[in-house]
């Protein structure tokens, strides 16, 4: 079995062009997505705000949480707020692997909307993991990368994917998601490249693909703690997690394959996520970078805890 986590990585981002963490602190974060100011919950931000009141005073709009949950509750818009607007990603790998061709830079766009939860149809503190992504892309030699995206909401790492040259196959048991994904796709002027986008509980599509003898070379897995398929499948993150690594770990390819774990539960820990890939993938050997993903203000401050995650890359 691979050796044991020994230490944590911390990968933190100031976030891109179209993005920025303003402030955080009280229990909220402040932020930026393109031109809209947005105040929302964040219960880890236990730290007073760097910010006085009347910066946040200045947000589009805020939302008020409903009882304990952060995800339930509703917005109210203090400044006129667009139904859609533009936020363009950009992303570029840090530097190529030896051997692999050195990637572009990339840009994509995404449509984000205030649509009844708080999230806006973004999780911006990706960001390292696509950079990362886009490093294991360009390391594919000999044949196109094949990229699987599960629980891939609206498609921001399956645009950067495909942008980078991947033919990519997107999984989400949610029609609205897919539907706003290909939106998505046509805003970033990719509608000519190779993305499936599949209706489909996870789990059933990923014993699927083991049955037909399918592999990828990078495999993106990003589960909520709870939720349901498109024909009422239930999801938990610690009983389902397990049974669906196992099948993960049948579909990477023979060579030149990794893999992204992203975990957003509350009262988890990074190392039994890490331990529990380690057992996993122990019959492919290959390291592991396990830690917490962050995202912090672009002219310093105090960063918020967003995920845990592990990657994996082949040996």
């Amino acid at each position: 079995m691979s050796s044991t986590l020994s230490q944590l990585s911390l990968v933190t981002s100031s976030g891109f062009g179209d993005y920025a963490l303003v402030d955080s602190g009280a229990g909220r974060k402040l932020e930026r997505f393109g031109s809209v100011l947005v105040d929302r919950p964040e219960a880890q931000a236990l730290w007073r705000p760097a910010l006085p009141p009347t910066d946040w005073t200045k947000a589009h709009a805020v939302f008020s949480a409903s009882g304990e949950d952060e995800e339930k509750g509703k917005w109210r818009v203090d400044r006129a707020v667009p139904e859609s607007w533009p936020v363009r990603i950009d992303v570029r790998a840090d530097a190529a692997l030896p051997g692999a061709a050195q990637p572009a830079a990339l840009n994509v766009t995404m449509q984000c909307r205030m649509q009844g939860l708080w999230h806006l149809g973004l999780f911006p503190e990706q960001h390292p993991h696509w950079v990362w992504m886009l490093s294991r892309i360009a390391a594919v030699t000999g044949e196109r990368p094949r990229v699987l995206n599960l629980f891939a909401y609206t498609g921001a790492a399956s645009l950067i994917a495909a942008a980078a040259g991947a033919e990519v196959t997107h999984i989400d048991a949610s029609k609205k998601s897919i539907a706003w994904g290909k939106d998505n796709q046509a805003a970033s002027k990719l509608t000519d490249k190779p993305i499936r986008w599949i209706l489909d509980d996870a789990v059933k599509f990923v014993a699927r693909e083991v049955r037909r003898g399918k592999t990828y070379h990078v495999i993106l897995v990003d589960p909520p703690k709870f939720g349901r398929g498109p024909d009422g499948e239930v999801w938990d993150l610690f009983a389902g997690l397990p049974p669906l690594l196992r099948d993960c770990s049948a579909l990477v390819a023979p060579r030149q394959a990794s893999m992204i774990l992203t975990v957003y539960a509350i009262r988890a820990s990074a190392l039994a996520f890490d331990q529990l890939m380690r057992q996993t993938l122990h019959e492919r050997g290959g390291t592991f970078d396990t830690g917490e993903l962050a995202i912090a203000p672009p002219k310093g401050g105090f960063a918020v805890p967003t995920s845990l995650f592990t990657r994996w890359v082949a040996p």
